[in-house]
């Protein structure tokens, strides 16, 4: 204890016959009240940034479906304007052999 306040310096709160805090003892004092102060900060900017990356994964996740879901869909109305173009060019082949009746009666 003695080599400890020795290292430590004069604290008045902690020893009695100690009139005032020596620069040691203050340093000391600043450090390990630094240190407890970055430590926290540190914590909560880690446990911040880990709440953010979960976020952000459950977000890029919505993307990656909505962009499955969009891709599907124009597929589909691929599809779909095919088989529409299909069903126009039977109509229009259609149309030109009644019309090509129609003349050929009169």
């Amino acid at each position: 204890m003695e080599i400890l306040l020795f290292i430590w310096g004069c604290i008045p709160e902690i020893t009695n016959e100690c009139v005032d805090m020596t620069n040691a003892s203050s340093t000391y004092l600043s450090m390990l009240v630094g240190a407890v102060i970055g430590g926290l900060i540190s914590w909560l900017v880690y446990t911040r940034q880990q709440k953010i990356a979960k976020i952000q994964d459950v977000a890029l996740e919505r993307i990656e479906e909505l962009n499955k879901r969009h891709d599907k869909i124009l597929k589909t109305i691929g599809a779909i304007e095919e088989h529409n173009k299909k069903t126009l060019d039977s109509i229009l082949s259609l149309e030109k052999r009644i019309a090509g009746q129609s003349g050929s009666r009169e």
